[in-house]
């Protein structure tokens, strides 16, 4: 059995690799997920596979409002671009049993401190309570798992080649 965290570094050898995310060491590469998937079962005798931590970030931009803050297309799009290539994995024969998103609710992260947020939540830092608010990608994995039958459009995210579709929601 494997554990891993995927996060793709923002180069390789001073050329960026995909769209950078909130955080500047960040990028956005879903084919990437699908590629150490492949990977791993044919070095490693196809393992089980538990994909422990992935997410994206974005700057806490402190100048929106709580509602405007709520709104994270990037991530959606990350998480639905990073599934669509952990299920081309799984067709192919790799052993993936779990998939977790980092992170539930925006949280203090070591690097960064409260300068980004990866959560499913938004924190309230402001109001002195902690307040917790579902962003839209909270509601979009909500109506995603609630599916009797989970399904991924059959077409790959923007280009397998390049980055994936995330550089669109970076763009609207």
């Amino acid at each position: 059995m494997i554990r891993m965290s995927h996060y793709p570094v923002s180069d390789r050898d001073g050329t960026p690799i995909g769209p950078q995310a909130g955080s500047s060491w960040l990028s956005i590469v879903p084919n990437g997920i699908y590629k150490l998937l492949v990977y791993i079962k044919k070095t490693y005798n196809n393992p089980i596979i538990y994909i422990t931590e992935n997410g994206v970030d974005e700057v806490n931009n402190t100048a929106l409002t709580v509602s405007d803050a709520r709104f994270d297309e990037t991530r959606i799009k990350f998480h639905q671009d990073h599934l669509f290539y952990i299920k081309k994995a799984m067709e192919e024969g790799v052993d993936v049993k779990a998939y977790f998103i980092w992170s539930m609710f925006d949280t203090f992260e070591w690097a960064a401190g409260y300068s980004v947020r990866f959560g499913l939540f938004y924190v309230d830092y402001v109001n002195g309570y902690l307040t917790r608010f579902p962003k839209t990608s909270a509601i979009w994995l909500m109506n995603f798992l609630d599916k009797k039958r989970i399904t991924l459009k059959r077409q790959a995210p923007e280009d397998e080649e390049e980055h994936g579709s995330a550089k669109k929601a970076k763009k609207q």
